[in-house]
């Protein structure tokens, strides 16, 4: 059977055995059960313009204070409940609190006085609402919590980081992205299976993991309530901070002959640079794509008319 060793802090490291697993433990009742909130969360509008590059610099600083003070709530919450028989062999502060480095985010976009230019929004201070009412009430809860956030740090958040430093140009010694650097984790594959063999050995009955998987599912819930709130917020941005989120080129390895709008471009305008930037500023747009194919219909017509 195959093992792999996993440090925890200061203590000798782990020997995490491969698992037989059942539909029971909690892990894959928790795998089950978020699925489909889990696809849907990765496809709102934030996620997937996040994920294509289209990130705008205000909006990112945005996020990362919606994640420090829900990071401060979980983690507080943590501390308090470290002893706690259903949550203390899930204490990892070391490998896993994000809250400080999140400061360290936080201090790079604002300065240091960045914490009176920040505020809670609304549907953050519901989630966190939340994380402290389960974590004071019925601290088992927390598990969902810390699994939802954490596992996906460590998995889907490691892709964010890339897109992010690439589209920001941010300083590639990880300025501005401490959040997602995991400095005592060596391993994420390796500490993720850990956790989860943590968390099928907690002494729950089955009425209690179906609770911490339908807390899970609210956790989920939560960030898509986030995320829809940052993508209204996003809307009263101006558009030039999109410039450095723009992927059209970039996924072209710069070279700006295979933009999809540059042949139009060149004949009605010459050559000049600024008409295929007002037609992908256009192309953010319903109504500028559908004016865009009109025109591309017709331009194209005439084109075909000229060569007969």
């Amino acid at each position: 059977m195959d093992t792999t060793s996993v440090s925890n802090g200061a203590v000798p490291a782990y020997e995490v055995k491969e698992e037989n697993l059942s539909p029971e433990d909690l892990s894959e009742m928790l795998a089950a059960g978020t699925k489909q909130v889990h696809e849907k969360a990765e496809n709102t509008q934030f996620v997937k313009d996040f994920l294509k590059g289209r990130i705008r610099k205000e909006l990112f600083k945005l996020g990362a204070v919606a994640l420090y003070y829900t990071y401060k709530a979980m983690e507080e919450e943590i501390e308090r409940n470290k002893d706690h028989p259903h949550f203390a062999p899930l204490y990892f502060p070391a490998e896993l609190h994000r809250h400080t480095a999140l400061a360290r985010d936080l201090e790079y976009f604002y300065g240091p006085e960045w914490q009176s230019q920040v505020h809670c929004s609304e549907s953050t201070q519901c989630y966190v609402d939340r994380i402290h009412k389960v974590g004071q009430e019925d601290p088992v809860l927390l598990v969902a919590h810390a699994y939802t956030r954490y596992m996906g740090d460590l998995s889907g958040g490691q892709v964010l980081k890339k897109v992010a430093q690439r589209a920001l140009k941010l300083p590639p010694t990880g300025e501005g992205l401490e959040f997602y650097q995991f400095d005592a984790i060596h391993s994420a594959k390796a500490f993720k299976q850990l956790y989860r063999s943590r968390m099928n050995e907690l002494e729950l009955d089955m009425e209690t993991k179906k609770r911490v998987v339908a807390e899970a599912v609210k956790a989920f819930t939560f960030n898509m309530e986030v995320f829809d709130e940052l993508e209204e917020i996003g809307k009263t941005i101006q558009e030039e901070v999109l410039d450095a989120g723009m992927p059209v080129h970039g996924e072209m390895g710069g070279d700006i002959s295979k933009c999809p709008y540059y042949a139009a471009k060149m004949a009605a305008s010459g050559g000049t640079t600024y008409a295929c930037q007002m037609a992908m500023a256009m192309l953010r747009h319903p109504t500028g794509q559908v004016l865009f194919a009109t025109w591309f219909a017709v331009l194209a017509g005439l084109a075909a008319w000229y060569l007969m």
